[in-house]
């Protein structure tokens, strides 16, 4: 098993050093466009950081397996982001960021992948396993299920709209046991032998995945500190914020290990990183925070407005319908990211 390139160890001990500065930039109070540049050069070390060692672990697991790791690593982000602001108070920064993180997943992030792994397929055609995706469409379509819902009852002002924080609750438990029943067979099923392949052993690249997570974690954090002051003196709306740049600045992780094995011609897990995500994030994160806000100082609800719920359905009913086949085409990819262009351009109005 060969160790690490030279230029890999290199990469790994700058990322060291960068995070540690941006952790000093954060709690000594430097100013806040300093902090924000060192913050998103060491999101991006961190991505790579990631990248290296969810590709590491892909050559002793299955693509399915592979890809929900990193998509429990790569979505630390938002849950830390989130309980962060729904502690502060800061309802709509944290409701339209967990939002936003599904939608930049689901559009924009698989996009560029479809994009990036298309004009490396042959006949500039992305072909993966379209089993992957239909598991993702149902889970993705139950929480849509639960938000449509609830928005259709506040809207009519019915008996059952007064007791929204309990609905919540309760769908929030009952989504978990789905995503429970889905996730233990999907991850035996993406099981395969040890390869040759490998240079890292599974504990080695485990554990570098999480602390890389981690710290991607900790740094989205101080990244959306700092970028807050530029927020107020470009008078963005929270909405924006929350649903662009606090989404993008936690899928940064997503965006490059995912981009990055489409460009290496891994289309199934390049797919299965961005999917897996999608399926945490709408049936585990979101019911997650809130079970968790309830010890919060503001609680998380599936209540969200119209132009979000709408937006939710035309995304689920878009993704299905160009992964289901099983092919992506570059028309497909940017069709996927002008959805989410237009949608960012209205919350920037919001």
């Amino acid at each position: 098993m060969s160790p690490l390139t030279r230029v890999e160890r290199i990469a790994l001990a700058i990322t060291c050093v960068v995070a540690i500065v941006a952790g000093v930039a954060h709690y000594g109070r430097w100013p806040s466009l300093t902090t924000f540049a060192i913050a998103t050069l060491a999101l991006a070390t961190l991505a790579w950081v990631v990248s290296l060692a969810t590709e590491q672990v892909g050559e002793h697991l299955g693509p399915s397996a592979t890809g929900l790791l990193q998509a429990s690593v790569g979505n630390l982000p938002e849950l830390f982001v989130v309980v962060f602001a729904l502690r502060a108070g800061e309802h709509v920064v944290a409701q339209s960021a967990i939002v936003g993180s599904l939608f930049a997943n689901s559009l924009l992030v698989l996009g560029f992948v479809i994009i990036v792994g298309a004009l490396r397929g042959d006949g500039r055609v992305m072909r993966f396993d379209p089993k992957i995706t239909k598991d993702v469409a149902t889970l993705l379509f139950v929480c849509l299920f639960i938000i449509v819902l609830v928005g259709l009852s506040l809207s009519r002002n019915d008996a059952a709209s007064h007791h929204v924080k309990a609905i919540s609750v309760i769908a929030a438990v009952l989504l978990l046991t789905v995503y429970l029943t889905w996730v233990v067979p999907h991850v035996r099923g993406g099981l395969r032998p040890t390869t040759n392949a490998a240079r890292l052993g599974l504990p080695i690249a485990v554990t570098l995945l999480v602390a890389a997570g981690v710290a991607a974690g900790f740094v989205s954090d101080w990244f959306v500190a700092a970028l807050a002051p530029a927020i107020a003196q470009l008078h963005v709306s929270q909405a924006f914020a929350g649903l662009v740049i606090v989404a993008i600045a936690g899928n940064a992780v997503e965006n490059v290990v995912a981009v990055r094995f489409a460009a290496k011609g891994q289309a199934d897990l390049a797919i299965s990183v961005v999917v897996s995500s999608v399926a945490q994030i709408a049936a585990f994160l979101f019911p997650l925070l809130v079970l968790v806000s309830l010890a919060l100082h503001t609680q998380l609800t599936f209540s969200l407005s119209p132009i979000y719920i709408g937006a939710l359905a035309v995304s689920a009913i878009t993704v299905w319908q160009t992964t289901e086949d099983g092919e992506g085409r570059t028309y497909e990819g940017w069709a996927l990211i002008v959805i989410y262009a237009i949608l960012a351009v209205i919350t920037l109005y919001e």
